[in-house]
């Protein structure tokens, strides 16, 4: 199961049916789950840990140190999830102790080639990003969210459950969940309405968060007007009251 050629560390911790490939490199401080595949070409650095059944592919760089100057080889990490698939050339780097101390991916989530998750992210599970995707530090990624290839999320950035990116976008501004926005800069432009039905969501609920993203968006009103008036009206749903919450913390203030 492991390349003649693979280059693993004595320290590193594989479990049972873990597979590298020729030429991979698995440094110090690295755990990985069983059932996990490693394809030829890769390098991960430690400290890593990466749960069971994932698959990275070539030339994949994962958990290498943080790019930011102010780092200075503290021992920060790297945390993947189970059932992760990175595919080509992708770029994860670990935490920095300015911050949460590490980036952490959870479980299910299509990260397509040449994405770049910088230090300090949270993904949460069953993201896609497509191709080139690129995250800056401290970017949280929540779960069922689809990057359109090329979107740019700037640091700091939160993008809310069920959102939608189109190819291209420039992210600057915290996207509410279940919000379709496109553009440099992006804007908004929709509910992710095929993603909702796809997750099984009931027309009703449909209905209101189309209703909340219509108030929200399209009724001239600043967003403390807004976020009244959806909770007046739908504020006794779960789903509507995750788009509140989410609106209510946001520190970077809305896409609108």
């Amino acid at each position: 199961m492991i390349h003649p050629t693979a280059v693993i560390h004595p320290a590193a911790q594989l479990a049972e049916g873990v597979e590298v490939g020729a030429f991979s490199i698995i440094g110090a401080d690295v755990s990985i789950g069983k059932g996990s595949r490693i394809g030829p070409h890769v390098v991960i650095d430690g400290p890593t840990r990466i749960g069971e059944d994932n698959q990275v592919y070539q030339f994949a760089s994962v958990g290498a140190a943080p790019q930011d100057k102010k780092y200075q080889g503290e021992p920060t990490e790297l945390v993947i999830g189970d059932r992760n698939v990175i595919r080509e050339c992708c770029t994860i780097n670990r935490g920095t102790v300015q911050d949460k101390g590490k980036t952490v991916i959870g479980d299910d989530n299509w990260i397509m080639a040449y994405v770049h998750i910088a230090h300090d992210c949270i993904i949460g599970n069953n993201t896609i990003f497509a191709n080139s995707a690129t995250l800056a530090g401290h970017v949280e990624i929540r779960d069922w969210v689809i990057l359109g290839g090329f979107t740019l999320v700037h640091q700091f950035c939160v993008v809310g459950e069920h959102a939608f990116t189109g190819m291209g976008s420039a992210i600057s501004k915290d996207v509410p969940p279940y919000a379709m926005v496109s553009g440099a800069p992006a804007e908004p432009h929709s509910i992710n309405l095929e993603g909702l039905k796809r997750r099984g969501f009931a027309s009703d609920a449909i209905h209101r968060i189309k209703d909340a993203h219509r108030v929200l968006y399209r009724q001239n009103l600043t967003t403390q007007e807004a976020l009244a008036k959806i909770e007046h009206d739908y504020g006794g749903h779960a789903d509507i009251q995750l788009l509140l919450d989410f609106c209510r913390n946001s520190q970077r203030g809305l896409i609108r």
